[in-house]
């Protein structure tokens, strides 16, 4: 018994210790935890400060392609102490430069500034080189520098090994505290008391009253006033049920005499209950026919419920293979309408690329006549002069093709793009309209169709700029198609104005217009008046859903036979 008690002062002391452990580690975790973040932070600013002491040479060289050059800037950050790791991508994807420790990345471009973790205590830091050129910014690269947990201990070492320090000294002095406490308030006592109560005879229970002296009063000595009462009652509780069992005899009797009569009593009930039992049973079997009827009656239904099921489970596997379909339309429409500005814009810059090869070949062969005429010092200053001119023309003649064919190239690039990427992003939408126009420009070149645009300048939207090359594009596609046919000199007029926050596009063109009939299916999907001729009905139903879900925003069109096709979308500014 007093081993008893003693483990249960010791179960005690060690709850209220492994508390107060817990709470230290926790704490002291929490401290080390802390500190370790602040000094990730602190690291993660030093290498986004690096980013701004390097990034430019590193986009120049980039932009050179002088490759040698950015190995020699990565060797320079790799001698960083924050640096463990470095990888240079070019513009496509292939790695330039790799050093120390890195990890596998997707190969799709980085397009802004991008912290991640990584296993094994390894973050990183990235971000894009943007070269910016006569107004233009282009992507060249981007770049990631890797770091790891080995820095950040490096620098909190000393940190972590005085809060640990610090924990165990104080712990281990509110041990020993403790331990003294428990030892003198709590075990011995408890122990004594624990003896005496284990010398307790139930026949003489006044001689195992607790005489243990207690100097103070707390629940040691309420316990020992408890038990010594408890004594007290027991010895009356002894008298009491002296008398009370003389009298419990008597009261056996007594109802020994009141069970006969209740056995008599019984045996008369006993036989009306036998009838009534043969009544239940009848009643049983004419219950058990009705549950078999309702059993059959029930399968029938669960039959009936089995083929319902089977015929929706058909139908709704028909639906999703209709709806696949008819998303795989709707995106070879707009593939075909971004080959078809590859077409054309590939027709228009051979043209300016053709006129500078010959440009090219003729300045080579004036060079080759001037360098034969200064061999044999027959080289003469009114040669020297044409040349000179010839050169002059030839280089101008050179610049200004190219200039087209870049100029061409980039409006188509950023509109090709834009097109088959979903990504919301912040753009004068002025400056876009005049890049898609001049991406058509080959579809109607050589026609006297003409397009007139007007909007405010520096009017900024942010949203998918794809979703407003392909209803643009649509809307001028069908006009040249279906609204200027048989027709030699159309005019589109695309007017754009803001309305409070919304932004408001009216396009109208002067075609042959449509019927009631016509309009009232306009935005159906797979109508079209050129059934059988190219047509595929999607241009005007994928116009409807970027308005309506891309842009959050509204479509109208009015029209008649003879007064053209005119648009009216409203949509918000921001699409956030």
């Amino acid at each position: 018994m007093a081993a008893v008690k003693t483990g249960l002062s010791r179960k005690l002391l060690a709850r209220v210790l492994s508390v107060y452990f817990s709470l230290t580690l926790i704490v002291t975790v929490g401290q080390i935890f802390t500190e370790y973040l602040s000094t990730k932070n602190h690291v993660e600013s030093e290498l986004q400060t690096l980013k701004n002491t390097f990034s430019s040479s590193l986009t120049r060289a980039l932009w050179e392609l002088n490759n040698d050059q950015v190995r020699a800037i990565a060797e320079g950050l790799m001698s960083l102490p924050i640096v463990e790791g470095l990888q240079v991508r070019g513009e496509n994807g292939n790695y330039i430069a790799e050093y120390g420790i890195r990890t596998q990345r997707s190969s799709a471009p980085i397009d802004r500034e991008l912290i991640e973790d990584h296993p094994g205590g390894v973050f990183s830091y990235s971000f894009p080189l943007v070269f910016k050129f006569s107004g233009r910014e282009s992507t060249v690269g981007d770049v990631t520098l890797y770091s790891s947990f080995d820095t950040i201990f490096s620098r909190i070492e000393v940190g972590v090994f005085f809060l640990i320090g610090n924990a165990l000294v104080k712990t281990t002095f509110l041990v020993f505290l403790f331990m003294t406490a428990f030892k003198t308030m709590l075990s011995e006592p408890l122990q004594k008391m624990t003896e005496q109560m284990g010398n307790f005879d139930p026949h003489h229970p006044e001689e195992s009253k607790l005489t243990i002296q207690l100097d103070e009063d707390n629940e040691l000595l309420q316990l020992k006033e408890s038990y010594n009462h408890v004594i007290d009652d027991l010895i009356v509780s002894n008298n009491k049920l002296k008398g009370t069992q003389d009298e419990l005899t008597l009261a056996n009797k007594k109802l020994d005499d009141q069970n006969l009569i209740l056995e008599q009593e019984v045996a008369k009930k006993t036989a009306s209950l036998s009838q009534i039992m043969l009544d239940l049973e009848q009643q049983k079997d004419e219950l058990i026919a009705h549950q078999r009827e309702l059993r059959q009656e029930n399968e029938n239904r669960q039959y009936i419920e089995a083929e319902l099921r089977k015929r929706n489970e058909e139908l709704a596997s028909s639906m999703d293979t209709l709806n696949q379909a008819q998303e795989q339309l709707v995106e070879s429409e707009r593939m075909a309408s971004l080959g078809g500005l590859v077409a054309g814009i590939a027709h228009d810059v051979n043209t300016p690329l053709g006129v500078s090869v010959t440009a090219a070949s003729f300045l080579q062969e004036r060079l080759n006549n001037l360098k034969t005429d200064f061999e044999d010092k027959s080289l003469t200053s009114k040669n020297m002069a044409s040349f000179i001119d010839e050169a002059e023309q030839t280089a101008l003649l050179l610049l200004s093709n190219l200039e087209r064919a870049s100029d061409l190239i980039a409006s188509f690039k950023q509109v090709a793009v834009d097109q088959t990427s979903e990504t919301e992003r912040e753009f004068i939408l002025g400056n876009y309209i005049q890049e898609i126009i001049q991406s058509l420009k080959p579809s109607f070149k050589h026609t006297d169709h003409t397009i007139e645009v007007t909007c405010p300048e520096n009017l900024v939207v942010s949203c998918a700029p794809g979703a407003i090359a392909q209803i643009v594009t649509n809307m001028v596609v069908n006009s040249l198609t279906h609204g200027f046919e048989n027709k030699e000199a159309g005019e589109i007029k695309l007017d754009v104005s803001k309305n409070k926050n919304d932004v408001v596009i009216e396009y109208a063109d002067n075609g042959r217009g449509l019927s009631e009939s016509e309009l009232d299916k306009l935005f159906d999907a797979f109508y079209t008046t050129k059934r059988g001729e190219g047509g595929s009905g999607l241009g005007t139903h994928i116009m409807y859903n970027l308005v309506t879900q891309t842009l959050n925003g509204q479509i109208e069109a009015k029209s008649a036979v003879g007064d053209g096709l005119k648009y009216t979308i409203r949509f918000p500014s921001r699409s956030a």
